[in-house]
């Protein structure tokens, strides 16, 4: 997996699960409650504001990569910015901006659950994409949080175990195990809820980069 801001979307991606296949073990309806208790907490905000860290490890523990960013959400609408790409999207509309080459793809939304959102991971995606259960407490900067490790039912996922830290029904972060060793950890470190943002926000404007390459897939 590259490291850029698709490590950030990874866990939203749906595999169009609709019903837990036999043989592959049993849901904890205590960590039920904890998810669905975040997910309850996310939908009462018209919008959202929040800046992160992706600490990027490999299989020996070494950091092999450290980015800071940030994710406006409104709705349907959302922002990621994280080193040098950008991800825009109104709903309708998805531009792609990397910065380096100056070239922005427009792709149209994919209404349907295969469509990847910021949003997801902050709902109720793991009813049909994850087995899941609550671990022990843990500690976190001097922090209790809540553990919740989900395992992908589609085992052809580049990965093969995600570890979530709640506290006060919000996610403080979330760290994703590759079945190449690799761990990508996503943690927030500020939010703010219900402040206005604009919808332009969530529109790319070719007029504020100039000379931008637009490569229109729609």
């Amino acid at each position: 997996m590259k490291h850029t801001i698709l490590a950030i979307l990874l866990l939203c991606t749906t595999v169009s699960v609709w019903a837990q296949p036999k043989g592959m073990g049993k849901n904890d309806p205590e960590a039920k409650k904890v998810l669905d208790a975040v997910s309850a907490k996310f939908k009462k905000f018209k919008t959202i504001q929040a800046v992160f860290n992706l600490k990027i490890e490999n299989a020996s523990n070494k950091l092999i990569g450290n980015k800071n960013g940030s994710v406006y959400m409104k709705g349907s609408k959302y922002r990621v910015s994280v080193s040098g790409q950008e991800i825009f999207s109104d709903g309708s509309n998805i531009w792609t901006y990397d910065h380096d080459a100056n070239e922005v793809t427009i792709s149209k939304f994919d209404v349907s659950a295969n469509s990847i959102t910021p949003q997801k991971l902050f709902t109720n995606f793991y009813d049909k994409d994850f087995l899941y259960r609550l671990n022990n407490d843990v500690t976190v900067q001097g922090k209790v949080m809540k553990e919740v490790e989900l395992t992908p039912i589609d085992k052809t996922k580049p990965f093969h175990k995600v570890l979530i830290h709640i506290s006060n029904n919000t996610i403080q972060s979330t760290k994703i195990f590759e079945k190449t060793g690799n761990r990508y950890t996503y943690s927030v470190t500020s939010m703010k809820t219900d402040v206005p943002v604009g919808d332009d926000v969530f529109i790319f404007n070719a007029k504020d980069f100039p000379g931008v390459e637009i490569v229109d897939l729609q």
